[in-house]
């Protein structure tokens, strides 16, 4: 398969295809994770679709002294990956070519939702970002566009703007690719030092601990509510070692699915650690919160939930999140 680079949404309109459009938006420097969503969107799109890959640095989703200019532009390299990928085009457009009358007057707000953790680190970072994703939205005139669940606060608010405005297109979240050692991939790995990429492994650790920690619980409760007894749940419970939960094995059996706070006390745990690192990490925030609108979730929430960290090593800024369920599903993977 030989990639089509096009310049301009004339371009891209002018393509004649009989299937579906899936859509993958990117900034450029392409990794695995990137590649990871341009080969779903392929299969997606199946043989009578197309798979565009979009690649523009938007301006407006940078604030001041945030590293527009220190962005890596890697064109070349990116055909490449997408190409491997199963990509039939790239849309790289000019800045002239998605803002044509300069940065634009009237943009889309992000609401109360972009105002917290990204956006209260980043003041005005979200509505950027779902301007130039609803410029490009209408540019591409997908039927799918995937995204990418380590930005789940981005998907978030696109899933709402595509939902709150009526966009005619399906979003579909793809999951979190990672190294070998848990790190997650992302364009701003590569300003990492040996040394620095050590300590930022502290993100990806105190999520699986946070993980972890509500796996546990949530298996002790559904075993607990497996013996009929309180003294036979006591019983049960102290043979796979658990002497606190047997205890009061009764409380256990009717406490609230999870616990939150449990679970960022056991993540926190982690980081706290990682600030004695050489060098240290310089945490923004850690939050257990409800995807639908990024609050912090109570102590008994049940459903979906997103465990979000965001930290600074040296000069590089790095987020990463994990999904988990609260309730009778138990933690997801």
């Amino acid at each position: 398969m030989t990639t089509t680079l096009l310049r301009t949404a004339a371009e891209l309109h002018a393509r004649t295809r009989a299937g579906r459009r899936a859509v993958v938006m990117t900034m450029g420097a392409l990794h695995e994770g990137h590649a990871t969503l341009v080969r779903t969107a392929r299969e997606i799109a199946g043989p009578d679709g197309e798979a565009v890959v979009t690649v523009f640095v938007n301006p407006l989703q940078f604030g001041a002294g945030e590293d527009l200019d220190r962005y890596p532009r890697t064109l070349d390299a990116d055909l490449k990956i997408a190409e491997e990928a199963g990509a039939d085009a790239v849309f790289a457009p000019s800045v002239d070519e998605v803002y044509p009358g300069g940065e634009p007057q009237v943009r889309i707000s992000a609401g109360p939702m972009g105002e917290r953790l990204e956006g209260a680190t980043r003041p005005g970072h979200f509505d950027g970002m779902l301007t130039v994703v609803a410029k490009l939205l209408h540019l591409t005139r997908p039927d799918v566009a995937f995204f990418g669940q380590k930005d789940a606060q981005q998907l978030a608010l696109i899933r709402r703007m595509v939902r709150d405005l009526n966009f005619g297109v399906e979003i579909v979240a793809v999951p979190t690719v990672r190294e070998a050692d848990g790190l997650a991939l992302s364009s701003r790995n590569r300003y990492l030092s040996a040394r620095e990429r050590r300590t930022a492994l502290a993100l990806s650790a105190a999520l699986f601990a946070g993980r972890d920690r509500h796996a546990a619980q949530e298996a002790l409760r559904a075993r607990a509510r497996e013996v009929p007894a309180t003294q036979a749940r006591a019983e049960a419970l102290s043979a796979i070692g658990e002497s606190r939960a047997a205890a009061d094995a009764h409380a256990v059996a009717k406490a609230a699915p999870g616990n939150p706070a449990a679970v960022r006390a056991a993540a926190r745990q982690v980081l706290d650690e990682a600030v004695r690192l050489d060098p240290p990490l310089v945490l923004d925030y850690l939050a257990l919160v409800d995807p639908s609108d990024f609050t912090e979730i109570a102590d008994d929430f049940t459903g979906e939930a997103v465990l979000a960290v965001a930290a600074r090593v040296g000069t590089t800024r790095l987020i990463d999140n994990l999904p988990l369920t609260f309730g009778t599903l138990g933690a997801a993977s």
